[in-house]
Formats: structure tokens, C-alpha cells, sequence
């Protein structure tokens, strides 16, 4: 194998497991430790430069980095990342000093941005700073798209989002709230140099089963609920509420539920429990607030009389997976399951809808009625016409849309000057030593066994009798110190020079997950398995050294690393370093 470049950024980058499976690439371990430093408000600024949202995504965020998470990898769960993101947030002091300066005298350009939620937000946000003039349009009456409309306020408190939604607008932004956009055309005559598209997937999916049009008056879908308790349109529900579906929209729905009257609220979905596209603690929290699952459950009609919803049949079934893993449902052949029922929510899945956009503006839509759209750049097949979030490609989540706008606004601040949009700047990095004495370093390497640390809850009766009561209460400073501390530093990397090594095995010796190897080179297929522990994970690569003095060649397998330091401390020629290593994607300008 030819030995690894580490000056290519991404070497490193995808070590950084939990910032490498972040969309945003959030710096993780970095502001983790600003937090164990007690250093809030840089920790809060550091992910404000990378999510934008903080204190949203500290109680919201889908949490792909949490899987990821190399401390999953010792037989303990990971790092509650995303709880750790929201101790930043409650403990932060004035940031605004902070903030970027917005110019006084414009560039000339205007922009336009129908839809207010994540990835709109994002391309102001990057864009103000650099003298775009913008207008925001949305039809609902202040910013924040499906995080304002979708999601309960006992999980997102409403000042929460007001003050990081504000934080954006406030730089400059013209609003134009309670406005429909019923034409992109008409958008487009205003002149605009640019225009984003950020509408979300604002349409939930319905099953047209019999009785439907009969049972109408108590069936409603899932994300039209949550909109109508947000905006205080609807306050009650009947004490008989089935929910159908297994993701996070309906869990949402059925905890709101239950807020609002519901005394039987069940989940009632058709995968088995394990496949629900749930996250699983959005699972554990329906449950802890007494909401049954059935699963393995198809819905087959709507059972009305005398013109009222009596309740729901379904057919019972088995999940079989062939040989490829992929899922068939089989009917059990049992009779029929009752559910009685006052309300049925639909949460069954969202899509695309785009009435607004004519269909003559040279923007290609594709089979599925979904626009054509570039996914480096986020450019529609019409130059000035860029989408994204759940626009641009389907339903993901408010993480996803961040990245999507960070990249977007790149794209409309070259496509305004005039640049190509292909040629994307660089991200910027630095890889710096933390070495400060013989046996000190700047960061704290213990790998301790620890367990990750419950966040705390408030208590369900009360919880319950409330919409507005926020049920996670999160950690407290304490709390957060000792969850913090369980990280394992993932971004301080080990340096390898080959011309100070002496070959004495003492960093392979004293490894404690046998992560280094002395041998001979070899093609990759052939090398892997030779290793004192065979490094079966081929998604990530392994680290190479140029060859040695006795003609073999040091390899690491980065996956099992812990970053603990013990190579570098033990080292007698100092062939090992550990060296920090600073990744943040380019935003525009």
C-alpha cells in the first residue's frame, strides 16, 4: 500500500467520526472540550459558526454523529453530543459581540428566499455578512418553518427558537411573513439576482382506505396537526386516538395527543418495532408517557356507522427478510384487528408539493414531480433558481437542510460574481501539537470506563398536564462537565515520522486496542486480516507509513484508535505525536 498523505484534509477528517457523520461537520470534540472548560459561550459561537441552531438542534437534532461515536465502540454508549450542544446553549452569556458585522453599504445583489425554515435561514446567515440585501417569504406568521410548525413545544421551547431565528433576521433580513408565494414566476419578475427555494416537504401522505371519506370529520394528517396545536388553531382531541406510523412525527403526534385530552393514544404501525424510522428516543419517550406500540399491524379500512368513526380493522403480519436483508411483510392469516377510536392522526410519511412553481421557467422536474437539481451545488436546471433542504431532494431533517444552505450560499455568492461553481474553495484546517512537556499534554487523554449520564426529565404528571412544558430539562453544568469528559478527543491525532523511529515495538506493546502494526507491505485485501488485530471496517482507512528502516512499514487501523496518547507518551524517540487536528467546513466568502 503507498503510504497515506496526511496533509489531504479528509485523511483526518473522517477520523473525526461523529464531525465526519454530521452533515454540517460540526467540530464535536472541540467545543466538547470548551465545555468541560466552562467556556459556554465559545462552545455555543463554535457550533453557531457550523449549525446555526444550537439550542434547537441541542434538544432536536436526529443525532448522526451519536452512532458514530468512537466511545460506542468500548462497549459503552456514546457521548450524548446533542445534550452536551444544548449545555452550550443554556449557559452561554451575550454572544452578540461576537457575531459577524453586517455591511452598511450593499454589494448590489438582492435575493430572494421563499420559505423560512433551516435552509433558508442558513444561506441568510452567510450571505448578510457578505452585503447581500435579502427578502424572506414564508406564509407562516414568523420564521422557523417546520421547527416553528412540526415540532411540539415540550421539546422545542418557542423563546428557544424565537432568539436563534431572531439572531438571523435580526442582521438585516426583510421579512414578509403571512405571505403565500403563489408564483415563482412572479418572484422572478421582481428582479432578483438569485432565488432560493427552502419550502420543506410540506405535504402528509394519506391512506385511501375505505370508510376514508366517510370518517373525514376525525382524520386528520399528521404534520397539519401539529401546525393547527402550534398556532393555537386546535386544543383538544378525543380520549380515542389511534396514530398511524413509526416515525418521529408520529411520536410527535401522539405525546401532543396526549397533552390534549387523549386518554388511549396508541401507535399503531406496520413494521416491527426494531425497523420504525423512529429515533429510538423518540421511542422511549412516547413509552414513558404510557403510549402503546403495536406493531406488525397493516391498516385495512375505517369502520363507520350511522355516518361516525368507530374505530380502525387491521391485518396482522410477519416481517421475513431474504437474503439480502431486504423486508417483505407476510399476512399472519389471523382475523382482522379492532382498534376503537374518537381521532385517527396520519403520520404515515410527507412529500413534495410545488403548485407555485410554473412549469415554463426552464426548471426540470423529474418523474416523481421533484426539480432537477444539482447535489454539489444545489442549482436547478434555471441558473438563478437554487433548492434546498427538504425541497431539494426529500424529507431529512433540520441538520441536513443547515449543511444544504451553508452550500447553497456558497453557490449564489459565486454565481453573483460571476465564478464557477464547481471550483468550491477549500475548507480550512490546521493540525497543531499538543505536546507541553515530557509527560504533559494540552488536552486530557484518560480513557476511563464511564457510563453516559441520564438527562434529567420533569416529572410526567405535570408534564402532561401542559403543552408548553419543556419534558427534557437537560444537564446541568455538573452533569455537563461529566458527560463532556467522557470524550475521547477523536480530533487529536496521532502523527507518525518515520525517520525518528527505531522500531522498538514499545507504541505496538502498549497499545490497549492493538491498534499498531510492524510488518511488511501488502495490497490492502491482503493486509488487513494480518494484522495483530485484523481491521475489518473497510469504510474507514488505514494509516500507512512510509517504509521504515528494516523495510517494513507501520500501520494503524483508525478505526479502533482511542486517541489515548499512551503511543506518544511511551515513544522513546517522540516518532508519535499528538496533534490537533481543526476542520471547518468553507462557508460563502
Amino acid at each position: 500500500m503507498k503510504p497515506t498523505d496526511i496533509s489531504d484534509p479528509e485523511f483526518f477528517h473522517q477520523v473525526v467520526d461523529c464531525q465526519y457523520a454530521c452533515p454540517a461537520h460540526t467540530p464535536v470534540p472541540h467545543y466538547i472540550r470548551l465545555i468541560a472548560q466552562e467556556k459556554y459561550t465559545e462552545a455555543y459561537m463554535v457550533n453557531w459558526e457550523s449549525n446555526v441552531f444550537p439550542g434547537v438542534l441541542g434538544r432536536t437534532c436526529d443525532r448522526p454523529c451519536e452512532p458514530a461515536c468512537r466511545r460506542g465502540r468500548v462497549e459503552e454508549e456514546p457521548v450524548a453530543i446533542c445534550r452536551l450542544k444544548r449545555v452550550a446553549a443554556d449557559n452561554k452569556e451575550d454572544y452578540k459581540h461576537l457575531l459577524p458585522k453586517i455591511p452598511k453599504k450593499k454589494n448590489g445583489k438582492r435575493i430572494a428566499l421563499i420559505g423560512a425554515g433551516p435552509a433558508s435561514l442558513t444561506v441568510a446567515r452567510d450571505l448578510m455578512p457578505l452585503g447581500y440585501e435579502i427578502d424572506l417569504y414564508d406564509e407562516q406568521p414568523a420564521g422557523g418553518g417546520m421547527m416553528r410548525s412540526q415540532i411540539p413545544s415540550f421539546r422545542l421551547p418557542i423563546e428557544v427558537l424565537d432568539e436563534e431565528v431572531n439572531t438571523i433576521t435580526d442582521m438585516g433580513v426583510l421579512t414578509h411573513y403571512n405571505t403565500y408565494v403563489a408564483s415563482l414566476k412572479e418572484i422572478l419578475d421582481k428582479d432578483y439576482d438569485a432565488v432560493f427555494v427552502g419550502t420543506g416537504a410540506p405535504r402528509g401522505k394519506d391512506l385511501d382506505l375505505p370508510g376514508r371519506k366517510e370518517a373525514d370529520a376525525n382524520i386528520q394528517i399528521g404534520i397539519e396537526f401539529l401546525a393547527s396545536v402550534a398556532f393555537e388553531h386546535a386544543d383538544s382531541i378525543g380520549e380515542r386516538v389511534l396514530v398511524i406510523g413509526g416515525g418521529n412525527t408520529a411520536m410527535d403526534c401522539c405525546r401532543t395527543a396526549r397533552r390534549l385530552g387523549g386518554k388511549d393514544v396508541r401507535i399503531v404501525v406496520r413494521s416491527p418495532f426494531e425497523d420504525m424510522k423512529a429515533s429510538p428516543w423518540e421511542k422511549d419517550d412516547a413509552m414513558a408517557e404510557d403510549v402503546p406500540f403495536y406493531n406488525n399491524h397493516v391498516p385495512k379500512e375505517y369502520v363507520v356507522e350511522n355516518g361516525k368513526l368507530k374505530g380502525m380493522k387491521f391485518e396482522k403480519v410477519e416481517a421475513h427478510y431474504d437474503a439480502d436483508g431486504k423486508r417483505s411483510l407476510v399476512p399472519t392469516g389471523e382475523d382482522l384487528v379492532f382498534f376503537e377510536c374518537d381521532d385517527v392522526l396520519m403520520a404515515v410519511g410527507q412529500e413534495n408539493t410545488f403548485p407555485w412553481i410554473e412549469r415554463d421557467l426552464d426548471i426540470e422536474f423529474d418523474k416523481w414531480d421533484m426539480p432537477s437539481v444539482d447535489k454539489v451545488t444545489f442549482q436547478s436546471t434555471n441558473p438563478k433558481v437554487f433548492f434546498g433542504g427538504d425541497a431539494a431532494f426529500g424529507p431529512e431533517n433540520v441538520i441536513t437542510a443547515v449543511a444544504h444552505g451553508h452550500q447553497a450560499a456558497i453557490s449564489i455568492d459565486l454565481f453573483c460574481k460571476g465564478e464557477s461553481l464547481t471550483e468550491r474553495p477549500a475548507p480550512f484546517t490546521n493540525l497543531v501539537s499538543q505536546k507541553m512537556g515530557i509527560h504533559e499534554w494540552s488536552y486530557d487523554s484518560e480513557v476511563a470506563e464511564d457510563v453516559r449520564y441520564a438527562v434529567p426529565h420533569a416529572a410526567k404528571e405535570e408534564a402532561l398536564q401542559d403543552r408548553m412544558i419543556e419534558v427534557e430539562l437537560g444537564f446541568d453544568k455538573d452533569l455537563g462537565y461529566k458527560e463532556a469528559e467522557r470524550c475521547l478527543n477523536c480530533d487529536v491525532q496521532t502523527v507518525f515520522t518515520e525517520a525518528r523511529c527505531i522500531e522498538c515495538d514499545a507504541c505496538m506493546d502498549i497499545c490497549p486496542t492493538e491498534c499498531i502494526t510492524f510488518t511488511p507491505n501488502g495490497d490492502e485485501e491482503e493486509l488487513r486480516p494480518r494484522l495483530i488485530q485484523p481491521a475489518n471496517n473497510l469504510e474507514q482507512p488505514l494509516y500507512i507509513s512510509d517504509e521504515l528502516k528494516t523495510g517494513r512499514i507501520m500501520v494503524k487501523d483508525e478505526d479502533v484508535c482511542l486517541h489515548c496518547g499512551l503511543c506518544a507518551e511511551r515513544c522513546p524517540t517522540s516518532a508519535w505525536d499528538m496533534q490537533k487536528f481543526y476542520y471547518s467546513v468553507t462557508k460563502a466568502g
